[in-house]
């Protein structure tokens, strides 16, 4: 059963606009089932991550010749490209794809600071790829995220504001995935346990 059709799914009108918000049941056994799952699979790669980590700290070489080199930085690059022109394309069209891009995009900078960096240590282009690092790519992933943030942030408000809502939305770190409304122009209930967490 999907949350669309559950049946304790209340409907109201909320604003000025007549707007029809139908709420979610919080408890409903799929959504609690997708909780569950969500959280099993992400604690089960932090489960997996911790001892190869610990295994790759202690078992590879210090020297290592690499096979296809230019092929792997130069698609590395490429998709550090694709996720760039894609969120640039989905601020151009005012789309919210620009924040899954956005978070791409900053994560693959950060990573192509940390190679670059860490791969040219001990030798004399180290200092090109600091700068770069420092000037050009970590700077660049903090305006992205920052970017991303925003528009969460005003996509919050607004939804808030239409909903009818009084005052501001909770920060987004205590903002719930999912807001219901127990009753027309109600606080819903989890972004009020959220406020007084």
């Amino acid at each position: 059963m999907s949350e669309q059709s559950n049946p304790t799914a209340t409907t109201g009108t909320t604003g000025t606009t007549g707007t029809t918000a139908k709420a979610l049941a919080p408890d409903g056994p799929t959504l609690r089932r997708r909780h569950r799952r969500a959280v099993g699979q992400l604690a089960l790669c932090v489960f997996v991550l911790v001892p190869w980590t610990v295994y790759l700290a202690v078992s590879l070489p210090d020297h290592f010749e690499a096979r296809y080199w230019p092929m792997v930085w130069v698609g590395f690059d490429v998709m550090l490209l694709v996720s760039l022109a894609g969120a640039g394309l989905a601020v151009w069209l005012r789309r919210q794809a620009l924040v899954p891009l956005s978070f791409v995009a900053a994560t693959l900078l950060v990573c192509d600071a940390w190679f670059d960096v860490s791969l040219s240590w001990g030798r004399g282009d180290v200092w090109g790829s600091i700068a770069s690092a420092v000037l050009v790519e970590l700077p660049l992933a903090f305006v992205l995220v920052m970017r991303a943030r925003r528009v969460l942030k005003v996509s919050a408000r607004l939804a808030w504001q239409r909903l009818g809502l009084a005052g501001e939305p909770p920060p987004l770190y205590k903002m719930p995935l999912f807001v219901t409304l127990a009753s027309s122009g109600s606080v819903p209930w989890d972004v009020k346990g959220a406020e007084d967490a």
